[in-house]
């Protein structure tokens, strides 16, 4: 229980993370922008293809989001970070989101980076929408869920020195106090966020972990105490 009240300051919403990381990792996101535009559009179109939708009819959606990963990963020739970078934008189901500005009230709308409409479209399309226990029944289900994951992870993986996770936990906090038009984070959110830390630090140590070996954890939690 301890773990999981220090870990749930590492929530953040997938929503925010374009303006968060260009706040945060300046040398990222600007002087890589056109790089990041390339992986995110490689990430998307493999999402999108045909190929992939073959492979949705044979494998779950924790093997696909593996796949995904490995992908990702083949394509920024093992830098993992760079991997998870692109893996987050990529993983977004929207394309812009609106922000309020403090005390004037005006809405702005930002667009994030992704690739073009058509690739974009059939991309939210075919993510992954069930990995967890208690995935909403729905068309919808968990697609939102696989960027919390791999924002969370890029962001614990990046974190050398010391709990970077943390610190933009409480960053957030008070900039979707502040900012957010919708804010619309619950325990799912957070769950997978912590899913992703986790992932993010095994990963440090444990090149050859996979996505779907941590984001199992909830459902095999959930089946020892229940079933």
């Amino acid at each position: 229980m301890h773990f999981i009240k220090s870990s749930i300051v590492c929530s953040v919403n997938y929503r925010i993370y374009f303006l968060l990381l260009i706040l945060i990792l300046p040398s990222i996101a600007n002087c890589q922008q056109s790089k990041l535009s390339k992986a995110i559009n490689y990430i998307s179109s493999f999402i999108a293809s045909d190929y992939f939708q073959e492979l949705k009819k044979t494998n779950n959606d924790l093997a696909l989001t593996d796949t995904i990963y490995l992908r990702a990963l083949d394509y920024e020739k093992l830098n993992y970070q760079e991997a998870l970078f692109a893996l987050t934008f990529a993983a977004i189901p929207y394309n812009k989101v609106e922000l309020r500005i403090p005390v004037i009230g005006n809405i702005v709308t930002y667009r994030l980076p992704s690739a073009q409409e058509e690739i974009f479209q059939k991309k939210d399309e075919n993510l992954p929408k069930r990995l967890f226990f208690d995935t909403p029944n729905d068309n919808y289900g968990d697609k939102d869920k696989l960027a919390h994951f791999f924002g969370s992870a890029f962001i614990s993986y990046s974190s050398n020195i010391f709990d970077l996770g943390n610190v933009i936990g409480y960053f957030v906090e008070v900039f979707e106090q502040d900012f957010e038009v919708q804010n619309s984070i619950d325990n799912r959110d957070l769950r997978t966020n912590i899913l992703g830390n986790i992932f993010g630090k095994v990963l440090k140590k444990k090149k050859k972990v996979l996505p779907s070996q941590v984001l199992i954890i909830l459902s095999l939690f959930y089946c020892r105490y229940h079933l």
